[in-house]
């Protein structure tokens, strides 16, 4: 293996082109791991109140700006934890993530999970992830 990250769907596991089914990450470089993101601005505010797409969208901002301020890109991500409370619509949420990893050329390993709650009442998803900056 020559690169530092790589992206494989093995023969034998679905081919999916938003998401990868494995990643390795070998050599030196940097990791970064993103603790859960919600859908809270810098002002505390809770963003889309009730609405699934929203919330993803600033989840995803949230996950921008923490990725940006490590040196890193959607590009670096190689795994996305998504937990979304029980009953939201699981497509609208995944609408309004593409428009920050619909057009990776390697998408990351993602994991979802429908959950009973969140950490607030009006929180409809969280994300965590992990990023791999090659040196």
């Amino acid at each position: 293996m020559s690169k530092q990250i790589q992206y494989i769907s093995p023969d034998g596991l679905s081919k999916n082109p938003a998401f990868s089914q494995v990643v390795i990450t070998q050599g030196n470089g940097k990791t970064i791991y993103v603790g859960g993101q919600n859908a809270v601005n810098a002002k505390r505010e809770i963003i889309g109140k009730g609405n699934i797409a929203k919330q993803t969208e600033q989840v995803m901002e949230n996950l921008k700006i923490a990725l940006t301020a490590c040196g890193a890109t959607f590009e670096n991500l190689v795994k996305l934890t998504i937990h979304i409370v029980q009953g939201q619509d699981l497509q609208r949420g995944f609408q309004a993530s593409q428009k920050y990893l619909g057009n990776l050329t390697n998408p990351p390993a993602i994991t979802g999970f429908f959950v009973s709650a969140l950490g607030h009442p009006d929180f409809l998803v969280e994300v965590d992830a992990v990023a791999f900056i090659p040196e």
